[in-house]
């Protein structure tokens, strides 16, 4: 399956996914706000992205008029200031001696007069996972992930201050504390000296819940303002030296509650939530 592959020189993940660092201008969300936004498919016909990505776009995106392509009628309509587009790409961080490849959500830009994709402005990113984990492991939260996508956008534009400083330490700062929600987690998540709720309790004394990935996804789907989940981006067995990054996402208002990533080595560290994350998150304010 083809896909469309960005080199990136920054070092750890942000919420731009640009070559250069790019921060999205004034100009650049009044541009995307009054676009068409494309959103681009992939090859394969049954991939379970393309179904999960046209259905929660159906249902959460509303600041704009979208519309569905092929990865072919992307390029032909990349040059074209008023569209934007909603697509998968993979990255690739040019500094890792890992050469990780990660699939990312990523929403660009239209401009005139580029020689390639790669040079399209881009107004927001998020991880998926690596792109060798399959896809049950993640698509599920697609709905999600285009409610936060959607949200931020509208939050760059009504703070532009944000724009300049470390877009997740803005979320940290910002969102309300998890505490008042109850957490649920896959159990093949979380670190085995720490994966039972009276575990956990010891160190995090409030709401846990073990549940299903088809559990998180209906609560996503209600949009139950008492549910924080976790998304975690792991290497799931593929890689024997690799990043977990950790992000818990509101099941409601798909805001970030906590962001945070360590290295997973052959017999060092877990893929998933340690004992240390729940420490954080308990002395949280």
């Amino acid at each position: 399956m083809r896909k469309l592959i960005l080199v990136l020189i920054i070092g750890v993940i942000t919420l731009s996914s640009k070559a250069q660092e790019y921060l999205p201008t004034e100009a650049d969300l009044n541009q995307f706000l009054n676009s068409k936004l494309y959103v681009v498919l992939e090859y394969n016909p049954i991939a379970e992205y393309n179904f999960k990505i046209q259905e929660a776009v159906k249902k959460a995106w509303n600041i704009t008029e979208y519309e569905f392509i092929t990865l072919d009628q992307f390029e032909e309509m990349y040059n074209d200031p008023n569209k934007s587009f909603l697509m998968m790409t993979q990255v690739v961080f040019q500094n890792d001696k890992t050469k990780v490849r990660y699939n990312f959500l990523s929403i660009f830009i239209g401009k005139e007069g580029l020689d390639g994709f790669e040079e399209l402005p881009d107004i927001a990113a998020i991880p998926l996972a690596y792109t060798e984990v399959d896809e049950e492991f993640w698509a599920y939260k697609m709905e999600s992930l285009v409610r936060f996508m959607q949200t931020h956008i509208q939050n760059m534009k009504n703070n532009p201050g944000m724009v300049k400083k470390n877009i997740f330490q803005y979320y940290n700062e910002n969102t309300k504390d998890i505490k008042q929600k109850t957490l649920y987690l896959v159990k093949d998540e979380v670190a085995q000296n720490i994966n039972t709720e009276a575990k956990i309790k010891k160190i995090y004394p409030y709401k846990v819940k073990f549940v299903t990935r088809e559990e998180i996804e209906e609560a996503i789907t209600n949009r139950d303002e008492n549910v924080a989940y976790l998304h975690k981006v792991g290497p799931q067995g593929t890689r024997l030296r690799a990043r977990c990054y950790k992000i818990i996402i509101g099941a409601k208002d798909a805001n970030f509650y906590y962001f945070n990533y360590h290295w997973v080595e052959k017999g060092k560290n877990f893929d998933g939530f340690l004992d240390k994350d729940f420490k954080q998150l308990t002395k949280k304010k």
